[in-house]
């Protein structure tokens, strides 16, 4: 890759989606009578359970996984005696490994409910079907970096390339030449999933940052049965 690529895709193009994604969840929760998140619980309920349950465990614990093996330090993990090799097996590949398996069951349940059921395909938006498709896209793309592109690659280690040049992003400096000798699958996932910070405020994903605290001053709803 050229020199203008490598700075173009690891550092414009990680401001550029950052910035679409806080300004643009700006103006989008000013806009609260436009946060949904659009159930088609009514077309279709069995899937949905099922997928949905899988899907939002995993991505809790996922995205925590991301939050630690970006922003914590290996220095910090050996000063409270956790070693490499049980950061790596335990949490990393183990804990990791289940959300990890949550997430993709979950994902691949929503994607075939979305696009196979008829009902709700033809009640689904452009921008459910896209959303839903990359999000699969990029968490397979996750699970191949880590259970098959990092193991197979001698002597690579995320924390000491990914993970700097990650919190140096976020010190306006960032080191893009650590990007160079990672996995391409690392870099298919990485750039998958700025593309999905990025256009997150203009889909329906945003409802996952909304608190409706107007709910808690609201008078209660009274629903009466006619016989």
């Amino acid at each position: 890759m050229s020199h203008f690529g490598s700075i173009f895709l690891w550092v414009i193009y990680p401001y550029v989606m950052l910035a679409s994604f806080f300004v643009g969840t700006f103006f989008r929760l000013r806009r609260p009578g436009t946060v949904t998140a659009k159930s088609s619980e009514l077309l279709e309920k069995k899937q949905l359970i099922v997928g949905s349950i899988l899907f939002h465990v995993g991505i809790i614990g996922v995205f925590g996984g991301h939050i630690i093996g970006i922003f914590i330090p290996e220095s910090f993990t050996r000063s409270i005696g956790i070693s490499d090799e049980f950061y790596h097996e335990f949490l990393a590949l183990g804990f990791g490994g289940f959300f990890g398996a949550c997430l993709l069951i979950g994902v691949l349940i929503l994607i075939w409910r979305r696009f196979t059921n008829r009902r709700v395909f033809l009640n689904s938006s452009w921008s459910d079907l896209v959303v839903i498709a990359a999000l699969g896209v990029t968490i397979v793309l996750g699970m191949l970096s880590s259970f098959v592109a990092g193991p197979m690659t001698a002597g690579f280690d995320y924390r000491q390339n990914i993970s700097i040049w990650g919190r140096t992003l976020f010190v306006l400096q960032p080191h893009w030449q650590l990007m160079g000798g990672i996995p391409l699958m690392y870099k298919l996932h990485i750039v998958c999933g700025l593309a999905i910070f990025g256009f997150f405020p203009y889909t329906r994903l945003v409802h996952a940052l909304y608190v409706p605290l107007q709910y808690l001053g609201r008078r209660f709803v009274v629903f009466r049965r006619y016989k």
